[in-house]
């Protein structure tokens, strides 16, 4: 069925609150140009062992200069356009337009296990409305000879396990229920980065458990460039570096200028990969803080501010 873009002013569609009383999970997926991407995902998610019928999926495009949503989408499929820049804002909408009760997260670029929604929802109905449940995100590359930026993104990776054990978690694959939603008010539109961190940070210090799901799984390809490297760590040092406290800033912008110590013992102790792999990480990882040391002049300046990350 074509379903045609619906705007935010108007995010419940008749369909969608007919089906409210009998849909389980809204999937909430931003979209800034990678539409190339999303044909493969919603292969996955129609793939998935949770029933078709009980739940939906919503594709919010992030402003997209290369707008090509697919011409035939399932009917659970749906298009929303966001035209505030940034994830967490296109994140919003989808939850305004929502019609679950409990809503996942995840990316263009990202590709669920087949058993991802059934295994996120049947823990949660062990733990209750109340949780946060992050599921693994496992990188991975189709290259036969991985490049070193490939062999850097896939030693680094996404360590959902680890974040949680911090207290928060990537949206790359997140469930959270709308009642928490709604009480923490969504994502801090205002960010581009590190909005998955600040929602899960006030959501753990209002009593909500967060809880890693090792069996939920989506994988995620490894950047292939330095250019795709260094745009992801622009956008996670502007996030750091523009949002939050004075002293939180301050804090990021010191930080930033001390060695990576901590990424240099992760890299060294990961056993699972060949030593010429870890060595490439670190190399990497070493010219990509030289780049962020000097990312810091250029995000603090005023006129930077404007910018997308």
């Amino acid at each position: 069925m074509s379903v045609s873009p619906s705007s935010p002013s108007t995010p419940h569609s008749n369909s969608a609150a007919e089906d409210s009383a009998r849909l389980v999970c809204s999937v909430i997926v931003p979209v800034y140009n990678h539409w190339g991407l999303v044909p493969e995902l919603l292969e996955r998610l129609q793939a998935q062992t949770f029933p078709q019928e009980s739940f939906e999926v919503l594709l919010v495009d992030n402003g997209s200069t290369d707008y090509e949503p697919p011409q035939s989408l399932s009917a659970n499929v749906r298009v929303l356009n966001c035209d505030t820049p940034g994830s967490y804002a296109a994140r919003n909408v989808g939850i305004e337009a929502a019609a679950g009760d409990w809503l996942a997260f995840t990316d263009a670029d990202c590709r669920p296990d087949s058993r991802w929604l059934a295994a996120m929802l049947d823990r949660a109905q062990q733990e209750g409305k109340r949780a946060l449940l992050a599921g693994a995100v496992e990188m991975y590359t189709e290259s036969a000879r991985p490049n070193a930026y490939e062999i850097y993104d896939l030693i680094r990776g996404i360590p959902q396990a680890h974040y949680v054990r911090l207290g928060y978690a990537a949206t790359a694959n997140l469930l959270v229920s709308r009642t928490v939603l709604e009480e923490l008010s969504g994502f801090d539109a205002m960010r581009y980065s590190g909005g998955d961190a600040d929602f899960c940070r006030r959501a753990v210090s209002q009593g909500h458990p967060l809880r890693y799901v090792s069996e939920a799984v989506v994988y995620h390809p490894a950047r292939q460039s330095w250019a795709e490297v260094v745009s992801k760590a622009r956008r996670i040092k502007g996030g750091q570096l523009l949002s939050g406290s004075m002293r939180t800033r301050a804090y990021w912008a010191l930080r930033t200028l001390m060695p990576p110590i901590h990424l240099y013992y992760r890299y060294v102790m990961a056993g699972q990969y060949s030593l010429r792999y870890r060595v490439i990480a670190l190399a990497v990882q070493s010219r990509l803080w030289g780049h962020e040391i000097r990312e810091i002049p250029r995000l603090l300046l005023p006129s930077s501010r404007g910018e997308r990350q």
